[in-house]
Parts: structure tokens; C-alpha cells; sequence
């Protein structure tokens, strides 16, 4: 803290056992500047006048071991000491008078003015350049580090800065020998650490190639001992001479032996057929042009020498029965290439054999399908003849009746015409249908209506292709509220009503019935007509089928094809029950749970 900013004009101030008055200082020489400065001092650091040793404020100023300048608010110096001469190597004649940016490098004079006002205006006793570094220039040019404190005073004759400057070269070396000592020794622990890292992390490899490999091999056995005891595979190991070492747990279960019945006892040729191992010696001795003798040798031969070695055989189970395998025997051989023993691997292909012979019956089924697809291409082409030819007659007749007595024969074959339009826009209809299913674009809009009224409404649209004496009936069970896609629901409808009327006889009921319960709706179609064989009842939803009973009856086999299709988008099913000559059921069933809005 400084006078100048501590006692305004008028206080006073106690020091030792005096009381000063500011305003009875009056500064016109060195002295006066000298007692004022120690006043300073006092209050920055405390000191205490000893009269009896005569120390006095001369002393103190000339004796003190650190540079002290006052400077004037211009910035020029008053007033320096005795040990800041001899700091910068100037005489007080050369300095008194200059302003203090002589004593600081020419770097930084620009930028110290700038400090100097800014301190004049703000003056507080601080250090100066905190957390800086600062440096100071001799007369000989030569900079040295500094610490600079301020305090600052004022008196009738202006405003004045007081610096104590400190030369902290030493400590500066000091500070700068214990980095370069810190850096050296960082150096070395850097070094001895990375040393030490490296052996370490050597060491450290060391032992995870070392767990590595430990792992890899308990990986490996775990993997065989896998194979050997959960493999859906005979496994077993035999010697030189064929006897049986080893017989995992699969060939005890898919043979019938225990391990105990056949190691050290017997040869794989237990497994085998004797007429086949014969077939297989003669085929084996022509390929390896060499007379290989019945038995083991004719399993091991292929082996010895190389050459891939399966085989398609049965094997005979303890019990007697026999069953396909594929089978390969591989030769296990030492480090010095000589034979210790066989592997033998016998997978039970009896499924395969299955699939194949399944796969082989169905592509003739599908080659027959396409041949009779290829049938009734030929039929739906003569479904366009018929509608057209009608047309084309049709329409020559209506041209020769111009006379107003032929109205109703006109109007016949009008009828007659509209009629085939419609036969062949329907055919076109189901061919599109078909077109879209198979692309997936047939999107399910499912809504609430009234199912009961909707299924009367489409029953009365058909009643115009009923027969003579044909009748319909409809009745409803349960709520007559539903959630599905009514217009999929219409074309069911609609296919397998007209079905029912196509193939019914004159005077025949057709009765459709519909219930609903919390979870379902079912509806079926009942008629009295020829009815479906068993043969084709399993063809019945296939493209371009129809039964073998109805190909005079025009049609396409498209019909309950679409309508299997629409009944699945809405989470349905439709199945047939029918006899010859007694008639058929259709039933499509919906499960609401199963809808997916």
C-alpha cells in the first residue's frame, strides 16, 4: 500500500511516535524525497526507526540492496539509488532527467509508454508485469531479469512512481539450471521407461502369444472333442491292420454296437455288406489297375495312395437293417509320411436319398403340370374363340334384321353379345388377377361392413346366370360386423357362387351359409353338382387346372386359384370337401386375430 493513495490531504500518519501531517511535507530536496520514500517503504515493508544507532533515511536509500527510482508522471527519473547505478552502470548524471525507457531494452519502449499512462491513471501498488517475464538494459546494452514493484505517491509537486528493481539473474540461471536438470532427468526415466515398456510389453507378448496358442489348442480340442462326441457322423479310427481303435458316441448310437463290442475286435467291415464289398474290390482293383484282395484293403486302397476315397455303401446296423451312408477313409500319417492308421467318416444319407428320390417323383409331377398347363392354354385361347365367335354372329344377325317387327330378335342377340363381352372381360379379369398376385401388388384394404347384407347383395347380382329351376340360399349366424377387404370378399363370393351354378344341374339348390364368432368368420358354398375327384381335389388351387370331369364346361383354372390367393392376403384358408356325382363344399375361413391393419 502507498502513501499517496492511502492518506489524502488533511490525514495523518503514525509512525513510531510521531504524527505526520501530509500537508506539513513539503518536498524540495533530496532529503525530503528520501524521508517520504521511506515512509513508503514503511507501509510496503515495515521497518523501525533505532534513533540510538543512528540508522537514518539516507542510509536506508543509499544502503538498500535493490535498485529504487522515482519517476515522475512524464516518466522521467528523479531520483535513483547508489545500488541501481552500479546495476546498469550509469553515474546519476547520466540517468536523472531521462526518462525510465532508457533503462528498459528498445523492444519495448513503444509498448511501456502505453503502460506508463495507463498506470498513471489507474496508480495502485502492484507488482509490475505479473506472470511476465521482464528484462532490463544496462548502459553497455547488455539485458538482465528483473522483478519490478510500484507504489506510487503524490505532493505538491505532482504525481510520482516509485519502482524497486531486482536483479533476478541468478535466480533466473538457478531456475533455468533445475529445467535443464528436470529436462535431463525426464530424458532418462523417459528412456528407462521405454525400456523398461519394451521389456514389459516383450514380456507381455511373450505371454499372450504363449495364452494365445494355450487357447488356440484348448479351442481346438474342445472343438474335436465337439466333433467326436455331438457330430451327427460315425467317426471311428482303426490301425494298419483295420482293427478298431476308436468309436464315437454316434456310431454307437446309429449301429447298435458299444465301443467295447468292436475296439481291438473287429474291422469296419462288420458295417458292411459282403456282396457289396465284393462290387466295391472288383470296381477299385480296375481303377488302380491292381489286384486288390477282399476286405479292409478294398476300403484302405484309394487311401494309401492318395486318391480321394468315398463311397456310397449301406451299412447294417447290429440289428440287420441297413441304411445309406456316405463314406471316406483317409489315411492319418506321421511326420515321416508313413501310415499310423484311417480316419473313417460315414454320414447317414438316408433324408437325402429321401429329398432326392421326393425331388426326382416331383419333377415329374411338374412335367406332367406343364404339359397339362400347356393343355389348358390351349383351352383359354378357345374360351376367346367361343365369346368372339358369338359376337361376330351375333352382330351378322342383328345387320339382316331391319324391320321393326325383329326388335326382339335384335335385342336376343344383344343380350347374346353383351353377354360374351362380359365372359371375356372376366377371363381377362382373372388373367390380370393372376398377373398381380404373382407381382404382389394386391394391397388389403380392410374396413367394417355389414357381411350378411353384403353376401345377399352379391347372391342376388348372379341371379341372372341361375338355371332353369335353380334356386340360392343364404343364411347368416353371429354378428354380422366384420373387419376384412370386401372387395377380395365380393370375388370369392362371386368365383365360387358362379362355380356352384356352372357346374350344378337344372333345378339344383345352392346353399351358402355364414357365421361369425369372436374370432372368425366362415362362409360356405354347398351344391348338388358332379363334384371333384380325390385325384384332382389336389390340384384343385394350382393355375390353369381343372378337373378332368368339366373340361367341356367353359373355364379358365384360374377361378379358386385367385380365390386361395385372396383368402391368404386376409389371413383366410379355403378348403373343398366333394364327391363324384354327389356335389362339393367349398369353405373360406378368416382369422380376425391374425390381421394385420
Amino acid at each position: 500500500m502507498v502513501i499517496g493513495s492511502c492518506f489524502p490531504a488533511g490525514q495523518t500518519l503514525l509512525t513510531g511516535s510521531n504524527i505526520l501531517s501530509v500537508n506539513d511535507l513539503y518536498f524540495q530536496t533530496k532529503k525530503n524525497i528520501i524521508e517520504y520514500l521511506y515512509i513508503c517503504m514503511q507501509r510496503i515493508r515495515p521497518v523501525t526507526m533505532d534513533k540510538k544507532k543512528g540508522i537514518g533515511f539516507d542510509a536506508l536509500f543509499s544502503s538498500a540492496s535493490m535498485g529504487i527510482i522515482v519517476v515522475d508522471e512524464k516518466g522521467v527519473m528523479v531520483l535513483v539509488n547508489p545500488f541501481l547505478l552500479k546495476q546498469f552502470g550509469y553515474t546519476e548524471a547520466e540517468i536523472v532527467g531521462e526518462r525510465i525507457e532508457k533503462l528498459i531494452p528498445m523492444r519495448f519502449h513503444s509498448r511501456h509508454t502505453h503502460h506508463v499512462h495507463n498506470y498513471n491513471e489507474h496508480p495502485k501498488s502492484r507488482p509490475m508485469g505479473l506472470g511476465m517475464d521482464l528484462f532490463a538494459a544496462r548502459k553497455d546494452g547488455s539485458e538482465f531479469p528483473v522483478e519490478v514493484s510500484l507504489g506510487n505517491y503524490e505532493t505538491a509537486q505532482g504525481k510520482f512512481t516509485i519502482a524497486f528493481v531486482s536483479d533476478i539473474s541468478k535466480r533466473k540461471e538457478a531456475e533455468q539450471a533445475l529445467i535443464q536438470l528436470n529436462a535431463e532427468l525426464e530424458e532418462k526415466i523417459e528412456e528407462r521407461t521405454l525400456s523398461l515398456t519394451g521389456t514389459v510389453k516383450q514380456l507381455a507378448n511373450q505371454i499372450a502369444e504363449t495364452e494365445a496358442k494355450d487357447a488356440e489348442l484348448k479351442r481346438v480340442n474342445s472343438f474335436l472333442n465337439n466333433i467326436w462326441s455331438h457330430a451327427e457322423a460315425i467317426i471311428f479310427v482303426t490301425d494298419t491292420n483295420g482293427f478298431i481303435k476308436m468309436f464315437n458316441p454316434t456310431a454307437e448310437k446309429q449301429l447298435g454296437y458299444r465301443a467295447n463290442e468292436v475296439i481291438d475286435k473287429v474291422t469296419p467291415l462288420i458295417f458292411h455288406d459282403e456282396q457289396e464289398i465284393a462290387g466295391n474290390t472288383r470296381e477299385v482293383s480296375e481303377q488302380l489297375h491292381a489286384d486288390i484282395k477282399p476286405g479292409f484293403p478294398t476300403l484302405a486302397a484309394k487311401a494309401d495312395v492318395g486318391l480321394p476315397n468315398e463311397w456310397e455303401v449301406n451299412y447294417v446296423r447290429k440289428a440287420g437293417n441297413k441304411f445309406p451312408v456316405s463314406l471316406t477313409i483317409t489315411a492319418m500319417r506321421n511326420v515321416r509320411g508313413e501310415i499310423d492308421g484311417y480316419l473313417g467318416i460315414a454320414i447317414n444319407i438316408f433324408e437325402r436319398k429321401k429329398a432326392e428320390n421326393d425331388l426326382r417323383v416331383a419333377l415329374e409331377k411338374e412335367k406332367d403340370l406343364s404339359e397339362l398347363k400347356s393343355r389348358f392354354v390351349s383351352m383359354a385361347s378357345h374360351e376367346f374363340r367361343t365369346p368372339l365367335s358369338t359376337v361376330l354372329s351375333s352382330a351378322y344377325l342383328i345387320s339382316k334384321y331391319t324391320d321393326t317387327d325383329d326388335h326382339p330378335k335384335r335385342e336376343k342377340h344383344v343380350q347374346r353379345i353383351v353377354l360374351s363381352v362380359n365372359m371375356l372381360t372376366d377371363i381377362l379379369n382373372d388373367f390380370l388377377s393372376v398377373g398381380k398376385i404373382e407381382e404382389g401388388k394386391i394391397q388389403v384394404r380392410y374396413s367394417g361392413f355389414n357381411v350378411a347384407q353384403h353376401v345377399q347383395s352379391i347372391i342376388s347380382e348372379l341371379s341372372g346366370l341361375l338355371k332353369k329351376g335353380q334356386v340360392t340360399s343364404y343364411n347368416h349366424k353371429g354378428n354380422d360386423m366384420v373387419e376384412l377387404d370386401p372387395g377380395l370378399l365380393k370375388h370369392i363370393v362371386m368365383n365360387l357362387v358362379s362355380n356352384a351354378i356352372k357346374f350344378s344341374p337344372e333345378y339344383a339348390e345352392i346353399e351358402v351359409l355364414s357365421e361369425t364368432t369372436d374370432r372368425s368368420l366362415t362362409i360356405s358354398f354347398t351344391d348338388k353338382g358332379m363334384g371333384i375327384s380325390e385325384e384332382d381335389q389336389q390340384h384343385l388351387f394350382e393355375r390353369f387346372f381343372r378337373g378332368n370331369n368339366v373340361t367341356n364346361i367353359q373355364g379358365t383354372g384360374l377361378g379358386l386359384h385367385i380365390v386361395s390367393k385372396y383368402a391368404e392376403l386376409m389371413n383366410g384358408a379355403v378348403t373343398c370337401t366333394s364327391k363324384l356325382g354327389e356335389g362339393t363344399t367349398f369353405e373360406v375361413s378368416f382369422n380376425f386375430q391374425k390381421q394385420d391393419n
